[in-house]
């Protein structure tokens, strides 16, 4: 298995996870020509994809719908509009190709929001982003996953500097807001497993938060808790940058 962030951020999202002939898109929140680019980077074109799975109903997960067909969408009800696209549910395995797909719940001021647990034969990846805590109904799916992709949206010093109205930075701060860097690193410290290989920050605030403030921040939450932070490889995805993970090979 291997993916490619193509774009992390409140101004659009796309994630593609790939193993053997199957092409997984997680949220298409970006234009059609960032897209294509993004397919390019790992060989790929817009017609290799198998299906495509969405987070909730936000612009920034789903404004570019219109790009891929109806019998292609997957997710949760309520969270796309018209009909053609499979409606799916929380907990409840399906099939995309060889890749094995689990929503799981999460918090947020949506009105469908989940995450998702890709599995094959071999390799797991648990992703969630846009969230305002992590359930523990959710926990034990999401465990020991060998790439684990989770929001660390903000910090919170930073966010509360910013220009943005207090009303918003309650939203954000709140539990059906965003996770904090802090709280993205506790939680992450019950999602990592023996089998984890690789740990992705992802929906980074780009006025309340850095790369390098997340990862350090996580790195002093996985000392707290004795989890060796050099045991995997720990990475910032960004908005405007792809980033590889995974088993790819060029």
């Amino acid at each position: 298995m291997y993916f490619n962030i193509i774009a992390s951020g409140s101004k659009g999202n796309a994630t593609l996870v790939v193993d053997k002939d199957t092409v997984i898109l997680i949220d298409m929140g970006i234009t059609l020509t960032r897209l294509e680019e993004g397919l390019s980077e790992i060989g790929k074109k817009l017609s290799d994809i198998t299906g495509a799975v969405f987070t909730h109903e936000h612009s920034d997960h789903i404004a570019g719908i219109k790009f891929l067909p109806k019998n292609k969408l997957y997710a949760l009800k309520g969270t796309l509009p018209g009909v053609g696209s499979h409606i799916i549910k929380v907990n409840e395995k399906f099939l995309i190709g060889d890749i094995s797909v689990t929503p799981i719940k999460i918090s947020h001021d949506a009105i469908n929001p989940c995450g998702y647990v890709l599995e094959t034969d071999s390799e797991k990846l648990s992703y969630v982003t846009d969230t305002g805590y992590i359930l523990n109904e959710t926990l034990s799916i999401l465990k020991n996953p060998n790439y684990l992709i989770i929001e660390s949206n903000h910090d919170i010093k930073m966010l509360l500097k910013t220009n943005r109205p207090m009303e918003l930075k309650q939203r954000i701060l709140g539990d059906h807001g965003h996770l904090c860097n802090e709280d993205s690193a506790i939680a992450a410290c019950g999602i990592i497993g023996p089998k984890t290989k690789e740990v992705i920050l992802a929906h980074i605030s780009e006025e309340a938060n850095t790369p390098a403030t997340a990862i350090d921040a996580y790195r002093r939450i996985l000392n707290h808790f004795s989890i060796d932070s050099e045991s995997f490889v720990l990475k910032a995805a960004c908005q405007w940058k792809s980033l590889l993970g995974g088993h790819y090979e060029n």
